[in-house]
C-alpha cells in the first residue's frame, strides 16, 4: 500500500470521527506530518488534484451522498416489501439492485470526502510551512 492509499484511509477513518473539519484536519496534519516526507506529500496532492471530481453529479455526491442515495434505497425497501406481501421473486431484483446501487453511491462519496480532507490537510500544511506562526 503506498502513501496515497494510506493517506485516504487515515482520512476515511477520521471521518468517522464525530468533530468539526478544521479538528479532522488538526488531527490529520499531525499524523501527515509526522510520517510521510514532503516530497510524497507534494505527489499525493498532485495525485488527488488530478482526480477530484469536477462533473456537477460527482460533486453533488462528494456533498450529499446520503441524499443522492435515500431513493435507490427506498426502491430497495419497495422491492422488499413488494416481493414479500405479493409473493412476486422478481420484485427482489429491485431490492438487490437498489441496494446495490444506494451502497456505491455512498460508498464513492465517502471515498471523495476522505481525498477532499487529505487534499485540505495538506493544503493546510503547506500555508503552514510557508507562514509559521
Amino acid at each position: 500500500m503506498g502513501q496515497y492509499d494510506r493517506l485516504i484511509l487515515m482520512a476515511e477513518d477520521e471521518l468517522t470521527q464525530y468533530s468539526t473539519d478544521a479538528r479532522k484536519i488538526e488531527k490529520l496534519r499531525q499524523k501527515i506530518g509526522l510520517s510521510v516526507s514532503a516530497n510524497e506529500q507534494k505527489q499525493v496532492k498532485e495525485q488527488l488534484l488530478a482526480e477530484m471530481p469536477t462533473d456537477p453529479i460527482r460533486k453533488i455526491i462528494e456533498d450529499q451522498r446520503q441524499t443522492v442515495a435515500l431513493p435507490f434505497w427506498g426502491i430497495a425497501g419497495l422491492g422488499l416489501l413488494f416481493g414479500i406481501s405479493m409473493s412476486q421473486p422478481l420484485d427482489f431484483v429491485a431490492t438487490i439492485a437498489g441496494g446495490a446501487i444506494a451502497f456505491q453511491i455512498q460508498k464513492l462519496g465517502w471515498r471523495l470526502q476522505a481525498k477532499r480532507l487529505v487534499l485540505k490537510t495538506l493544503e493546510d500544511i503547506e500555508e503552514r510551512v510557508r507562514k509559521p506562526d
